[in-house]
Parts: structure tokens; C-alpha cells; sequence
């Protein structure tokens, strides 16, 4: 009887000490290992998060304050596909030149490919702008390799540098910002406020004069 509770116990004890072993190897083999968070902390610029990541802000706000010289800039990541100077011949890329106002496919001579031609409407900022987030998104299985532009910045002043090559639309409005309330409807609301506050403090005092008696 007592060889049995001896095998036992060493058998329970091999059995605590093997489990014991695992767990220590699991975490020194895994120490140097980072795992992603299931929820990540912050937004990285041109990172998408699995809810959609940060708001866009609309093309109207950036377009306000899009410098077209800036645009020329980013506009020399075009160039070997594209020229967009008047009568500019195509290239790997249609001719840009005023392109706003224009249906998908309006260059004449260039074979587009039927993702892009079979887009209804004409090119106007909004659109213009996912295309430049991603051509590819845009219209799927297009010719287009170009990867996108990720930066808001970047996408609203090459849209204005574009828009100054022959287009010239007028830039949407942006939208308007929440109306201050008025002076008089501000003094009514503290009125309000405090009025509010004086019957609390009043109920306040009495239900503690009914406790005291």
C-alpha cells in the first residue's frame, strides 16, 4: 500500500513538474516574439485599421488651402506616364491636359482599358481624389500600376496643379462651420443654467432641513 501512494506521488509530482516545464519554455521562446494588439492604439498615416481607420477630410477643405506649385512637384511622379501640357502626345498614360469636366475615357487615340472608360460620369475633384488614393480601388483591373498617393496634402495639390492645366473649374465650397449661438439665445441658456442650478441647490437644503428634524 505504501509503494502504491509512493509511485503516486512521484507520478503526480512528474506530472506538476512537466507542466511547470512548459509553461517556462512557452514563455522563453516566445519573449522575443511581438504579438498585434486586437485593438491597435493609435492611426498610422496610410495605414488602414480594420474599422476603416481615420476620417478622410472632404476634398473641398483641402482644395481651400492646396498650393498649385506644390502639386507641380508631386506631379514629377507622373511624368513618365503622363504629359499634361495642350496637345501633349500620350504616352504610357493618356494626356492630362483638362481633364476636369471630362468623361473616364475623352482622350482621343488612347486605349483605355474598359475598367476605367466604363466609369460613368465625368472627372470632377472627389472622384479625381480616389483615384489618387487608389487607381487600382477605383476601378479594378485597370492598366494603371501607380500605386497611389497617400498623403491628403499631396492628392489635393497635384488635383489643383492638374486643374490649372486647361480646366479651371471653381472649387467646391467647403462646408460650413457650426454657427456660434447668438448672444441673446447665449444669456438665455446661462439664465437657464443658473436658474437650474438654484432649484437644486434649494431642494438640496431642504430635504436636509427635513432629515435634521
Amino acid at each position: 500500500m505504501d509503494n502504491n501512494n509512493t509511485i503516486a506521488g512521484w507520478v503526480l509530482a512528474g506530472g506538476i513538474a512537466a507542466l511547470g516545464f512548459s509553461i517556462l519554455s512557452g514563455k522563453y521562446f516566445h519573449a522575443d516574439k511581438n504579438e498585434r494588439p486586437e485593438t491597435m492604439g493609435f492611426v498610422i498615416e496610410g495605414v488602414e485599421s480594420s474599422d476603416g481607420g481615420a476620417e478622410e477630410v472632404p476634398m473641398s477643405m483641402m482644395l481651400a488651402k492646396a498650393d498649385v506649385a506644390a502639386g507641380e512637384a508631386v506631379f514629377r511622379k507622373c511624368v513618365a506616364c503622363h504629359t499634361i501640357n495642350e496637345g501633349g502626345a500620350n504616352g504610357i498614360g493618356p494626356n492630362l491636359w483638362n481633364s476636369f469636366g471630362k468623361s473616364h475615357g475623352h482622350v482621343a487615340g488612347f486605349a483605355y482599358s474598359d475598367a476605367l472608360s466604363s466609369v460613368e460620369g465625368n472627372w470632377n475633384f472627389d472622384n479625381m481624389n480616389a483615384w489618387l488614393i487608389s487607381p487600382r480601388k477605383y476601378a479594378p483591373g485597370t492598366k494603371m500600376t501607380f500605386a497611389g498617393l497617400s498623403k491628403p496634402e499631396d492628392r489635393a495639390n497635384v488635383i489643383a496643379y492638374m486643374n490649372a492645366q486647361g480646366s479651371n473649374l471653381p472649387y467646391p465650397e467647403p462646408p460650413a462651420a457650426e454657427e456660434a449661438p447668438a448672444e441673446g439665445e447665449a444669456v438665455a441658456e446661462a439664465e437657464a443654467d443658473a436658474a437650474a442650478t438654484e432649484v437644486a441647490e434649494e431642494t438640496v437644503a431642504a430635504d436636509e432641513a427635513a432629515a435634521a428634524e
